[in-house]
This record gives structure tokens, C-alpha cells and sequence, in this order.
């Protein structure tokens, strides 16, 4: 097949290496807008199970990835001034430029043809010369805007604000850190990706947005006010910035998944809450269910009515999972009162994913010391399991 990708991004990468060393005869092009060395935003999260599924599709690449992670088994919730860790939990964590290089080098080795600070405009002439057009061009996607018609996208813009940082402190599990200012409620979701950084996304509700006045702030007054609300735990480290400005959550949906040959493929296709840390790992575990697609199916359109009839259901429910996990966030300040092992049980279990029997088989010191909380006459609750 002659396949033309446009976005150069996990989705799109993987795919064509999954689909170029499936076969070596495909004749495979990604157009790619930005140059190699280009990304915004720091590192990215994978589950365990996600790197089972890369290393059954792609033995060579979750070589490459493994060999570069850093790896973590404790969630951190940090609330008034106490940090609760809650271990069991499987996640690594990567530096989104060097995923990238690790794809881009994986590209070359197979012979995939990657033009990049190629902006495509002429998307019709594109389609037409190819078997297969996959629109891997993230979040605004222009294949999405262009056909419309036929995706019928779902876009909802939620009213939380957030912001991408880095940092040089180094957060050694995933953390979950809330500080109550003058101006309202500040979430900080932050966890290393390699030896010397963290990643750190700032979020809050639109009233502590406008009461803090960052609307007329610079980045360097914006890193500055918010270093001072997480002094306690930036321990002096700046917050480092790549590009990084205020944004509201887009969730993406879309009525149909293809039409003719034209494919969505990663957030152009659909988005959920970082908050469960999804985003690329849903992007590359698409690119594996489309890949897998056309090995059980003998054209273009039977493979991609199969890719959205045994996808959907996958993200239909991740996509409700994360629903719950992105309200909650929004409404996190009616959280604060609550005592930190009450509030590390409530997160743990807001997305519904996670029950208390499940937290149990991760954690029984956590979940006992939360039930000993609940029922004081029990014993004295033991939260520092950190």
C-alpha cells in the first residue's frame, strides 16, 4: 500500500513502523509540520500494561524506550503540608523529545520517509495519490476541521486552565500536590521522566485563574507566582518553560472514525483528561488496534470499520473514566476540606476504575490505615506510609 501520514507525533510513527515492518513493500510518508528536534511540553506517562502491549508490536522500539524511562510503583498525594503515598501501582515516565528521536530513528531504520516542516495544505491531492490517509495531526486537527461533515466531531472546551512546566526537582512517583492560595486552589500534577527533570502541569479553576491575574502576566511572572505557591515543594528549583502557556482541556470526540480513506488517529481522534496521563499511550495503543486491523482484513474499508468496531468500546470507557477523573479536578476545592488520607482515598477512587478492594491488592497498609481513619476506635491511623 501507499500510506500518507500527517502528523509526525507518537500516533503517527508508530503506525508506520508497525505497518513498514509488517511489511517492507508499503510505501510509507509522513508529513510532519515541525523539525526533528522540535516538541512542547516535557515527559510523558506509561502504565505497565501499556509497555506489554509496545513490546509485543514493536520489540526493537520498547527496547530503545525501556532502556531510557524512569520508573515508579507509588502515587503521592500531597495536602496541607502531608504527602500520603499509596504504592502498588505500575507507571514510567519518559522525556516526550526523546520518545520521539527513539520513533524518528525507528522510522529510518525501516525506510519510512518522514518530511518534516512540511505543512500540508492541499489535503484532497494527498488522499487521492494514496491507499491509506491517516490524520495523526493532534488535538486542532485540520484533516478533522476539513471532513467534518463526515467525522461529526464532539468538541467540548472545559473550564479548567492548565499549564505545562518542567522542573529540575525531581518528584519520585507520581504526584498529586494541591496548595490553597489568596487566589483559590492550585493542583499540581508532577512526576520525573529521566535523571535530572520532572514534568509539573499547573491547574486550576477559572476563578483562581482570574483572581491570580495571570491574564497580564509574562511567563516569567507567571513561573515566578506560581514557584511561590509550590515553594514548599519546588525546594528553590525553578519551573522551566518550553513554549508553555495557559490552556483549557479539549475533549474530543468524533461521530465516525473514517470515511472513504481517511483515518483519525491519536487526539485527532480523541482526547482524554491528563489527569489519568493518557494521552500518548492512547495514541501509540491506536496505532497498534489499526495496524491490527488490516492484518485480519483484506481491504482499506473493511479494515477501518474494524479498527472503530473493536476500538470504540476501549475508548468509550477510558474516555468515561477520565470524565470523572477531569470533573473532579474541576471541582477540587470543594475537596480541601478534607483530611489528606481522606483525600488521597477519594482520588484514588474518583475515576471509578479503581474500587476499594482493587486499592486493597495494591496497598492493604494504605487501605487500613484509611479504614482505621474512618473508624478511629480501631486503632490510631497510620498515614505515614509515605
Amino acid at each position: 500500500m501507499k500510506i500518507n501520514i500527517i502528523g509526525g507525533g507518537p500516533a503517527g510513527m508508530y503506525f508506520a513502523i508497525l505497518m513498514k515492518s509488517a511489511d517492507a513493500a508499503h510505501e510509507i510518508t509522513i508529513y510532519e509540520r515541525n523539525g526533528p528536534d522540535d516538541t512542547f511540553g516535557w515527559g510523558v506517562v506509561f502504565s505497565g500494561k501499556t509497555l506489554r502491549n509496545l513490546r509485543a508490536a514493536d520489540e526493537t522500539s520498547h527496547g530503545e524506550i525501556t532502556r531510557n524511562f524512569a520508573a515508579w510503583d507509588n502515587v503521592d498525594v500531597v495536602h496541607r503540608d502531608q504527602k500520603v503515598s499509596i504504592h502498588g501501582n505500575s507507571f514510567t515516565g519518559i522525556a516526550r523529545l526523546r520518545l520521539l528521536k527513539i520513533l524518528q530513528r525507528r522510522c529510518e531504520e525501516l525506510g519510512v520517509v518522514i518530511r518534516f516542516r512540511q505543512e500540508v495544505t492541499d489535503i484532497d491531492s494527498l488522499k487521492a495519490e494514496c491507499h491509506l490517509l491517516v490524520a495523526a495531526d493532534g488535538v486542532n486537527s485540520f484533516v478533522r476541521q476539513k471532513f467534518k461533515d463526515q467525522f461529526r466531531p464532539d468538541l467540548s472546551v472545559r473550564p479548567n486552565k492548565y499549564i505545562w512546566y518542567g522542573t529540575k526537582e525531581l518528584f519520585h512517583g507520581l504526584t498529586l500536590t494541591f496548595r490553597e492560595s489568596a487566589a483559590g486552589v492550585f493542583a499540581a500534577h508532577s512526576y520525573k521522566f529521566d535523571q535530572t527533570t520532572s514534568t509539573f502541569i499547573v491547574e486550576c479553576d477559572p476563578q483562581t485563574w482570574s483572581e491570580a491575574g495571570f491574564a497580564e502576566m509574562s511567563d516569567e511572572q507567571t513561573r515566578a507566582y506560581l514557584a511561590e505557591v509550590f515553594h514548599p515543594d519546588l525546594n528553590g528549583q525553578q519551573l522551566l518553560s518550553n513554549k508553555s502557556k495557559w490552556l483549557n482541556f479539549l475533549l474530543v470526540k468524533n461521530g465516525r472514525w473514517s470515511f472513504e480513506n481517511v483515518v483519525l488517529l491519536g487526539d485527532a481522534l480523541h482526547t482524554a483528561h491528563f489527569s489519568i496521563g493518557s494521552g500518548t499511550k492512547l495514541a501509540m495503543e491506536d496505532a497498534i488496534a489499526l495496524k491490527e486491523s488490516f492484518d485480519q482484513t483484506s481491504g482499506v474499508a473493511e479494515a477501518l470499520q474494524r479498527f472503530e468496531t473493536t476500538r470504540k468500546p476501549v475508548i468509550e470507557e477510558y474516555q468515561a473514566a477520565a470524565q470523572e477523573s477531569m470533573v473532579w479536578f474541576e471541582r477540587a476545592r470543594d475537596y480541601m476540606h478534607l483530611m489528606p488520607l481522606e483525600l488521597a482515598y477519594v482520588l484514588m477512587t474518583r475515576s471509578g476504575k479503581v474500587d476499594r478492594e482493587s486499592l486493597r491488592r495494591r496497598d492493604p497498609k494504605f487501605v487500613a490505615s484509611y479504614e482505621r481513619s474512618r473508624n478511629p476506635s480501631a486503632g490510631s491511623a497510620d498515614v505515614s506510609s509515605a
